[in-house]
Parts: C-alpha cells; sequence; structure tokens
C-alpha cells in the first residue's frame, strides 16, 4: 500500500472507529457510514479521499479492516470500535482450542493480575496467527506472545464472535485461562 494510502487508511480507522463526529460523519447503530458523506466530509477536512482511493484501501487491507455493504454504498470498520452507541451485529461463533494476543511486556503485571480487559475498545481482540499477534504487541514495545485457552473459556460460559475479517472477539479473558508463550 502506498505511504498515501497508509495514511489515509489510518485516518478511516480514526474516523470508522472512534471519532466520525471529528469531521461530522454519522454512524448508524451498526456502525456503518454512508461513503459519499464520507468522502464529502473527509474532503471539508482537509483529508483528501476519492471513491476509488477508499475501495482500494478496502480492498488491499492486510488486515481487511474495513467492511462494505452488498451495495458498497457504505462502509464501517470490522472491529475495534470505542464506541459505545455502535453495536456490530456479530453472531456468537465457537473458537479454536486457542487463540493468541499480542501485548507488551509492561503491561504484564496488570494480565496478571486482572487478564484481558478491552480497556477502551468493545472487545479484546484475539488471532489466530503468532506473527500478527507479535505485531501487534511490539506497537506498544517488548512484544510478548500470549495463549488463550477458549475452550475452557466456552466450555464454561464465555462468549466469542468473529468480525468480518477474522478477528476474534470476547469481552474479557480472565487470567486462569491466559499461558505466556514467549
Amino acid at each position: 500500500m502506498s505511504k498515501a494510502n497508509i495514511n489515509t487508511s489510518k485516518f478511516l480507522s480514526y474516523i470508522l472507529r472512534h471519532e466520525p463526529e471529528s469531521i461530522g460523519l454519522s454512524l448508524d447503530t451498526e456502525g456503518w457510514a454512508d461513503i459519499e458523506e464520507l468522502i464529502r466530509l473527509a474532503n471539508a477536512s482537509g483529508n483528501t479521499l476519492t471513491l476509488e482511493q477508499l475501495f482500494s484501501i478496502v480492498e488491499n487491507d492486510a488486515k481487511q479492516r474495513f467492511s462494505l455493504s452488498g451495495d458498497k454504498k457504505n462502509i464501517r470498520a470490522a472491529q475495534g470500535h470505542s464506541l459505545k452507541t455502535v453495536h456490530l451485529d456479530l453472531t456468537e461463533a465457537t473458537p479454536p482450542a486457542h487463540l493468541f494476543h499480542g501485548t507488551a511486556e509492561r503491561f504484564m503485571e496488570s494480565i496478571n493480575s486482572k487478564g484481558l480487559l478491552a480497556q477502551q475498545r468493545q472487545y479484546v481482540h484475539l488471532t489466530e496467527n503468532r506473527d500478527t499477534a507479535i505485531e501487534t504487541g511490539s506497537r506498544y514495545g517488548k512484544a510478548v506472545l500470549l495463549s488463550v485457552d477458549c475452550q475452557s473459556m466456552a466450555s464454561e460460559g464465555h462468549k466469542f464472535y468473529q468480525a468480518d475479517n477474522g478477528v476474534w472477539l470476547t469481552l474479557a479473558v480472565p487470567p486462569a485461562y491466559i499461558s505466556v508463550i514467549g
């Protein structure tokens, strides 16, 4: 992805996950934004965005952060919302036996005592890909790879969901289900 598209992708993540009102955009209760309105408001706020660029970002984003509606008139972030007004219509799903979470070493004391918490987001994000987890953890410092015993969690009533982009979501992961891998 070009540097311009990387910057625009970050802008879209910020707007569609956290601060749509910063450009005057409204999201519906499932996080959908009208693409024409998004482009108009982005450009009015000094963030150049075209329909072709938006479609290119959605198509070429390796993490598939964005979803388009079937008619391609609306867009939303696949997951990661901090907005309490957005509730993705996710169906409960059976996760694999284990999933991974990447974090920074400096957060381990809190994780050991409280587990993984959604913090400002709606869900804890988990992945089937070790490398993705390590990459995510390294954004915040020295990476630590955690394994989550999803099979035990699910058998004890914890719910899991899978976002459009394959990221696994759950409300929290208690410490008893977490193992440090590296």
